[in-house]
């Protein structure tokens, strides 16, 4: 039975050869790769023959009964012996195979792979390995079941520099990959990464001479927040980056990002003041900038709202995933950023510009974050209130967007009196009036249920407050408001929409007189006998 080929049993009866079919696998196949690796024929002769060998094991490795047999198991040490004298990237790929079909029939076999090296012949070799290839997906996958039937508590005791080695090869697949492949890089980093027993990894990792692999986990980690992906995925984005912030310090992701943005900001400033203006080159800077601009500003942006929806959470839930002290080094590079955003746009009015989209992005961008933290840079704001509800986009024909992005901040400040004062003594109230008159127009074409329900509160705010402010205001302002409520609440048959029209007629009339309104070009007696049906409807409406 000794001479048997092994490629006869694929002919064989199984009932017959049952009892020898794993001794010829074993001692046929595994000596004969044996004498080929000490044996004095020629160089040539055992390659292919180690090759053939190999191939044939993994074959025989796909039937579930011959992978899972203790054999086959006893084997693993000789192939991970050979893997680490070859380098032949088909011959590893074929023993990367062996190891992960025999260690998943087996679980002796994942405790065999763990006890003679596995970790450490993964660390050697998938870095040679073409991103994204079969090798590299056996190994990521060979690791993974390491971890899924081994502690990770004793992994990390025993092997933490290969287990670093391994984490900054599936970084830079976490960075580089855009398939399924990528989550998978995700899960293992987390795993590995935010575990309380990962302090041996983080130290051997704080010790690698190269940190190019915290580059990599941040460009992956940038790229799940920048994209459309479950919630469960940015999650563990997000807890990523915490375990890489506390290996690498707070300042890992944002401050990435701040540097970034205030190099574009300013590369971006000086081409367009200071640059020549007739340069096609110069004009096609400018461009690229604003794209890398776009995709900078976007990464903050969301940021910013992981951070809010965390900061809304049970502080005990929100510790579990972020610390108390990255979180304030996290908002305090946040408010550096926007204040380089705030000095862009500050420098932006002084040469006179309103219109482009760069800037309606900046705009965007604090007001993002002022709706989170509506007295940050409040005084750089305050100055500038007025300038910012005044920008446009490259195709808006007046300010429209602008308004809509800080009217959460507005809708917040103007719950107070100084918020209040600010818009009264810059005149941006009428910015906000003007933006509230678009989107409730007959004519309107924009549904947008949220700013409407902003600019509303915020007028509302506004004119509670109003005998606080003692400033002079526009009545044609207001007026033409009180005709665009009472348009907007005689089309519409919602109860919360014509209470709060005549809820902000109200409060405008308690300023005002009829006989002052009569007296204004604009406005008519129907137009008022038109506003007070619609306080007739708010108070039957109150008394159902």
């Amino acid at each position: 039975m000794n001479n048997v080929s092994p490629v006869s049993f694929w002919f064989c009866n199984k009932d017959d050869y049952s009892v020898y079919r794993i001794k010829v696998v074993g001692d046929n196949i595994l000596k004969g790769m044996g004498k080929g690796r000490t044996g004095s024929s020629g160089g040539d002769n055992r390659d292919v023959y180690l090759q053939l060998s190999v191939t044939i094991l993994a074959a025989f490795s796909r039937i579930p009964e011959i992978a899972s047999s203790p054999d086959m198991v006893s084997k693993i040490p000789l192939v991970l012996e050979i893997m680490s004298e070859e380098s032949g990237s088909l011959l590893l790929e074929e023993c990367y195979e062996f190891l992960l079909l025999v260690s998943t029939a087996n679980d002796d076999g994942v405790i065999t792979l763990y006890k003679s090296g596995g970790l450490n012949v993964l660390a050697t070799h998938m870095s040679t390995f073409p991103d994204g290839s079969h090798a590299v997906k056996l190994g990521m996958r060979l690791f993974q079941l390491i971890l899924s039937k081994l502690p990770l508590k004793v992994i990390n005791r025993e092997y933490p520099a290969e287990l670093s080695m391994v984490v900054a090869i599936i970084g830079k697949q976490f960075a580089v990959l855009h398939d399924t492949l990528k989550f998978e890089a995700l899960h293992l980093l987390t795993a590995v990464l935010h575990s309380k027993d990962s302090a041996p990894v983080h130290d051997a990792l704080r010790l690698m001479e190269n940190d190019v692999w915290s580059t990599y986990i941040r460009i992956g980690v940038v790229a799940i927040l920048q994209n459309r992906v479950a919630p469960a995925e940015r999650l563990q984005a997000l807890m990523l980056a915490e375990s890489v912030i506390s290996i690498v310090g707070e300042g890992w992701l944002i401050e990435s990002s701040r540097v970034e943005v205030a190099v574009l900001l300013n590369e971006l400033g000086y081409l367009k003041y200071e640059g020549s203006k007739d340069s096609s080159s110069n004009a096609e800077a400018i461009l690229s900038k604003q794209r890398n601009l776009g995709v900078a500003f976007s990464l903050v942006e969301k940021i910013i709202k992981i951070i809010s929806r965390f900061s809304g959470e049970d502080e005990s839930h929100t510790a579990n995933i972020i610390s108390e002290r990255t979180f304030t080094k996290i908002i305090s590079g946040l408010d550096e950023t926007i204040g380089v955003v705030l000095e862009y746009l500050q420098d932006a009015k002084v040469h006179g510009e309103k219109k482009g989209d760069d800037l309606l992005a900046s705009v965007r961008i604090a007001g993002s974050y002022l709706a989170q933290a509506p007295l940050a840079c409040k005084e750089k704001v305050g100055e500038l209130i007025e300038y910012l509800l005044s920008i446009e986009g490259e195709d808006e024909t007046s300010p429209f967007c602008s308004i809509c992005f800080m009217l959460p901040m507005l809708c917040q400040t103007t719950m107070g009196i100084d918020g209040c004062k600010v818009l009264a003594f810059s005149g941006a109230y009428k910015a906000v009036v003007d933006c509230l008159i678009r989107l409730i127009s007959p004519s309107s074409t924009i549904q947008d249920d949220g700013s409407i329900s902003l600019a509303c509160d915020t007028i509302m705010n506004f004119l509670l407050k109003r005998e606080h402010i003692r400033v002079p205001l526009d009545d044609s302002t207001f007026v033409r408001l009180l005709v665009g409520l009472s348009s907007w609440a005689e089309e519409s048959g919602d109860p919360s929409i014509i209470m709060m029209a005549s809820s902000i007629c109200a409060l405008i009339f308690d300023s005002t007189s009829e006989e002052a309104l009569l007296h204004h070009p604009d406005f008519d007696n129907r137009k008022l006998i038109s506003l007070y049906q619609v306080m007739r409807r708010s108070l039957a409406l109150c008394c159902q």
